[in-house]
């Protein structure tokens, strides 16, 4: 049966991220997706929260029909890098070839999402060639440029990688503009990681303009915290020498 992923979501688990794990599952529900992966900014959090809340089983099946695929984006040292099927330890910075190995070590696929954008850390072609990636987001909602998504697909063409579309939304009204369509009767995290190293079929749509400038503030809001100073009582606080 065809099954509708977004396999690239953000919570407020990231950085940039604005809604919470339960909106998210209600925004993809109401948009008819079967299922989204957690793919926040180098953390794990929400995955461990959504277990401990019982809306994700670590059996890898559905909840009330709903899957949750695990998962993160890494910042390696050469650009983003997502990790589906999987928790892993924080890798912020590591070579983009360690951080491949060490998600497959965990049994995920390597998918390096919106390639080429120069704007938001897209893994850069040269380092594409020396990557064992299992997949290629060939079509990224939130693509800065929309030619980098036409040169992701070009590039996935050209070296017979599977493809994949997503939202990459950091807000639930964005969840669900791309997806992957995949043809699979195992309705599972198993079964979505085998049937995603296959030829799937893509539903490709652009976030609005709105999407795209609420995402553009999130963003320019994650950067200006990133360096405000920490209140006087913070900075008053003992440090943990631990």
């Amino acid at each position: 049966m065809p099954l509708n992923i977004d396999l690239h979501t953000h919570t407020f688990f990231s950085g940039d991220g604005v809604s919470s794990p339960e909106e998210n599952i209600a925004a993809a529900r109401a948009k008819g997706l079967h299922g989204l992966a957690v793919t926040d900014h180098n953390t794990c959090d929400a995955v461990t929260y959504l277990l401990e809340k019982g809306l994700m089983r670590e059996d890898g099946l559905p909840v009330d029909g709903f899957l949750l695929i695990p998962g993160v984006e890494v910042s390696t040292e050469e650009g983003h890098l997502l990790c589906i099927g999987t928790i892993l330890p924080y890798l912020k910075g590591k070579p983009a070839l360690e951080v491949c190995a060490i998600i497959h070590e965990n049994g995920g696929l390597a998918i390096p999402p919106h390639a080429y954008d120069l704007f938001r850390a897209g893994i850069r072609e040269e380092t594409l060639e020396t990557l064992p990636i299992d997949a290629l987001e060939v079509f990224n909602a939130a693509t800065t440029l929309r030619r980098y998504n036409r040169y992701a697909f070009r590039y996935a063409q050209l070296r017979g990688l599977p493809m994949t579309a997503a939202s990459d939304a950091h807000h639930s009204e964005a969840l669900g503009t791309a997806y992957t369509i995949l043809n699979t009767d195992d309705f599972s995290v198993q079964g979505v990681l085998k049937q995603v190293c296959q030829s799937n079929e893509l539903s490709q749509h652009y976030l609005s303009p709105r999407d795209s400038m609420r995402k553009t503030w999130n963003n320019w809001m994650r950067l200006r915290r990133r360096h405000t100073l920490p209140t006087t009582e913070a900075r008053l606080q003992p440090l943990d020498t631990e």
